[in-house]
């Protein structure tokens, strides 16, 4: 165990009893912190088995998600449904997509609650994988889009009536602009040149807040269901094959925007330095990956997307950088409330490092458009 651990409640002997809640198919051997996730706490945990040696076992941040069975029932209505789908409609012999599956505990629940009220679950591992947090090359982004392509795809025909609405105002920017007002009137800011760049960046887009709402409300988009936070490291590559065979972290499964995972989903991969990086004056939004992203993506969905989903692309990766940027910066002047922060400035960086790709997307408006336009 790491040191980190033994120093909270998270105790290996703690973990252990957690995992037995949900019937391992063996022994415990090892729980170990996984992932770099800025919401819930992740383990993996190992086990002497002869058949599933791994699962994930979780503590979800009921401060962010306030309705935590509700997010259980998506995600089991989200893998119920994909597993039925393929069962109906295999994919090709050449392709191979795995699907989650939620452990269910000794009371036959998808969820334990243990005595200090923390809310856990487990979710089966896929074994033969790994994810990345950035691009490594043309090829992977193909991959990544290709994924997100596959998840719109087998979802398309989930009626949005089934999701609860497990994060209301998610990815809905004016939101979060109002909350960014109301927290910069009620704390005192520390200037800095940092800070002041931020404050500028922010007040100069205020407007553009609105266009994808905007959009939605005069009916040229509409809710279907989406990930909600496609980034490059919640999609799982084979290691054999190198092809995408599945997208992990399904808090956010819920009603929304196509767009808002498009733009997420370019966001992060488009940017080869990574949101975490602490040179955010060197980050750049790149178009050849852009391009290969939406190569992979609109293999598969072109058949469900409309004229006027694929005119909002562009402006949805601006917002959705903007829009991480926005978040980031507001936890900031709020003390870190919502993402983990490993030091006081953390989410001021990532605030940086969003804003500067907001600007290099911005920059390249034409290339961007023109990539788009090219791949109808």
């Amino acid at each position: 165990m790491t040191e980190d651990l033994r120093t909270t409640d998270n105790t290996l002997e703690n973990l252990v009893a957690v995992a037995k809640r949900f019937k391992p198919q063996g022994r415990v051997m090892n729980i170990q912190e996984y992932g770099k996730g800025n919401v819930n706490d992740t383990f993996l945990v190992t086990l002497d088995s002869k058949g599933e040696k791994h699962f994930i076992l979780q503590r979800v941040n009921t401060r962010v998600f306030r309705r935590p069975e509700l997010v259980m029932l998506n995600m089991r209505t989200y893998t119920e449904h994909v597993r039925k789908r393929l069962q109906s409609a295999p994919l090709s012999p050449d392709r191979r997509w795995e699907v989650v599956r939620v452990l269910m505990t000794d009371d036959a629940l998808d969820h334990w609650l243990d005595p200090k009220g923390s809310f856990w679950r487990a979710i089966s591992f896929i074994d033969g994988s790994e994810s990345f947090e950035t691009i490594k090359d043309i090829e992977h982004a193909r991959e990544v889009g290709h994924a997100l392509g596959m998840f719109h795809h087998l979802l398309s025909d989930l009626p949005i009536e089934r999701l609860a609405d497990t994060l209301e105002g998610f990815h809905v920017t004016p939101g979060y602009l109002l909350h960014y007002d109301e927290v910069l009137a009620n704390n005192n800011v520390s200037k800095t040149p940092e800070v002041d760049y931020c404050l500028q960046f922010v007040s100069e887009r205020r407007t553009y807040a609105h266009v994808l709402e905007n959009a939605r409300e005069q009916g040229k988009l509409h809710l279907r269901t989406i990930h909600g936070d496609p980034k490059v490291n919640n999609v799982m590559m084979d290691t054999t094959t190198g092809q995408a065979i599945s997208m992990v972290d399904l808090d956010t499964v819920k009603p929304g925007l196509v767009h808002y995972d498009i733009g997420d989903c370019l966001r992060s991969g488009c940017n080869p330095l990574g949101e975490e990086t602490e040179r955010w004056e060197m980050v750049r939004f790149e178009p050849e990956l852009c391009q290969a992203i939406l190569q992979g993506y609109l293999s598969l969905a072109k058949e469900f997307l409309t004229k006027n989903d694929c005119e909002y692309i562009y402006d949805a990766v601006r917002l959705i950088a903007f829009e991480l940027g926005l978040r980031f910066f507001t936890d900031h002047l709020e003390g870190n409330v919502y993402f983990k922060a490993n030091h006081e400035t953390h989410n001021l960086v990532r605030a940086l490092v969003q804003f500067k790709l907001t600007e290099s997307i911005e920059s390249q408006a034409r290339a961007i458009r023109t990539i788009t336009q090219d791949l109808k």
